[in-house]
């Protein structure tokens, strides 16, 4: 008998599973994120052993676990050994890893699993068909990674916008639509476990729903219902979000083999004494109070991440991977510290090296960043008295923006500082408020004193009926 557990991380919109056999007490782990453990103890739970780790590709949106996972439980990594010399495991041999190409089977205990060639999101990507040969001679279930998701596909334009390989995104999505010809040949009772969920930058309609069926997504999958390969290629090159900047950092880290770190601690608590020298040095320190809470008030050269859903992802845009971050917390807030460690750690962050409580507030003066409604921001910008940061999506500018709204996208920001005008009031806004409350504590930490955010984003502009411009955003910094 086959056992089947999905992990699911919300902050990355990621899945994993973990599939074992109840007879022989083996397991195999699929897809692991950097948070180890969580696997460990789920086979201990269920009295299994770990004994197989793979994944289906190289992954570029947080650092594999796999490597890891397979040298805490002495399991076998199974690795694609598909795609061309540029996406190769260039850790395989000292991983001793078995190498899988098209066709290819292991079995775990009595649950076989088989190696499909899907290229197309990447060169290399493998899909898993999963068959619990104790009960039948024909898989259940197809582990599809990031080529089929629930109501989407994988994005094929990653290698050349986030891992800069110039030319290669037509050619992936061309490669992608012969891919899913393959499922031509599977039943449509077969199940979908993909790699990722709503949320994920590794698409751009993403469905909630943890799994499908492949007769569903037949039906309902855009991608199944276009066979022409020009228009294929035109829809889903269209509209993808930008991705993140440490996309290109992830692939390169899981294609030479993610480094072995242990399991996931709190660094130590700092005294607050320490804080000043530290921001006078330049050292990034992240406060990870709620935004409205740092906006009331909070340490002049420090900014707000909050530990939201979106914490993972805009660190990774925003953080440096090359020096020491410190982090600011509530008092007695040590878990909250041991939470935001874990997420920075799945996306490669590891250089937290303190972190600071709640005392750090007390006895200095303390910055504020204002809050302001649609109807009084409106009546700044008539009368010109602040200068507009929009800091949404190219899409979202595109759709609709303030009328001479400079354009800067969230993770484009900090590079763009230098063509914001010193001492004009600055308001930043997004969509709904967020991401602007993290753009604004940059632009205060970078010494803009007279920093506004539009509490509430352009929706409530837009509801409030107030004036709308659409327009092609040129580029990050312009004016429009």
């Amino acid at each position: 008998m086959m056992l089947v557990r999905r992990f699911f991380d919300e902050r990355l919109a990621q899945a994993s599973y973990l599939i074992g056999c109840l007879e022989t007490k083996q397991a195999l782990v699929v897809d692991a994120n950097r948070d180890v453990d969580q696997y460990i103890r789920a086979a201990d739970a269920e009295g299994l052993a770990i004994t197989h780790v793979t994944e289906t590709h190289i992954h570029a949106d947080y650092v594999s676990g796999s490597r890891e996972l397979a040298a805490r439980t002495g399991a076998r990594l199974y690795l694609s050994d598909e795609g061309d010399e540029h996406w190769k495991y260039a850790f395989a041999a000292d991983a001793n890893a078995v190498l899988l190409k098209d066709g290819d089977t292991f079995d775990v205990g009595s649950v076989r699993i088989q190696a499909v060639h899907t290229p197309g999101h990447t060169p290399e990507h493998l899909m898993f068909l999963v068959t619990d040969t104790s009960t039948a001679d024909e898989p259940v279930a197809a582990l599809t990674g990031d080529f089929i998701f629930v109501g989407d596909v994988g994005r094929p334009d990653l290698l050349e916008r986030a891992a800069n390989f110039a030319g290669t995104m037509v050619a992936g999505a061309r490669t992608l639509f012969r891919s899913l010809k393959v499922m031509e040949r599977y039943p449509d009772y077969l199940q979908i476990w993909p790699a990722h969920g709503a949320g994920s930058a590794c698409g751009k309609g993403l469905g909630a729903l943890p799994q499908s069926t492949l007769g569903w997504e037949r039906r309902f999958n855009w991608a199944f219902r276009i066979d022409d390969e020009e228009t294929f290629v035109q829809r889903v090159l269209e509209g993808q979000p930008d991705p993140p900047a440490y996309f290109a950092l992830m692939k390169k880290v899981n294609k030479e083999g993610p480094a072995l770190r242990g399991p996931i601690t709190a660094p130590p608590r700092l005294p607050a004494a320490r804080l000043d020298a530290l921001l006078a040095s330049g050292a990034r320190v992240v406060d990870t109070r709620d935004a409205e809470v740092y906006a009331a008030g909070h340490v002049p050269g420090t900014i707000n991440l909050p530990l939201t859903r979106a914490f993972t992802t805009w660190a990774g845009w925003l953080l440096p991977y090359t020096e020491d971050i410190y982090l600011i917390a509530e008092d007695a807030a040590e878990r909250r510290i041991v939470e935001a460690v874990r997420e920075l750690a799945l996306i490669g962050l590891d250089r937290i090296a303190g972190w600071f409580g709640g005392d750090v507030l007390a006895g200095r003066e303390l910055r504020t960043i204002e809050q302001v409604d649609a109807r009084t921001a409106a009546a700044r910008v008539e009368a010109g008295e602040v200068d507009v940061v929009d800091v949404r999506s190219r899409a979202e500018y595109d759709a609709g923006h303030m009328r001479g709204a400079r354009h800067i996208p969230l993770g484009q920001l900090l590079k763009n500082l230098h063509t914001l005008p010193a001492g004009r009031p600055i308001l930043v806004h997004c969509q709904g408020g967020t991401r602007s409350a993290i753009g604004a504590s940059l632009l205060d930490a970078a010494g803009f004193t007279q920093v506004s955010n539009l509490t509430h984003g352009f929706r409530e502009w837009m509801e409030a009926g107030l004036p709308v411009e659409e327009g092609t955003a040129q580029a990050a910094g312009a004016k429009h």
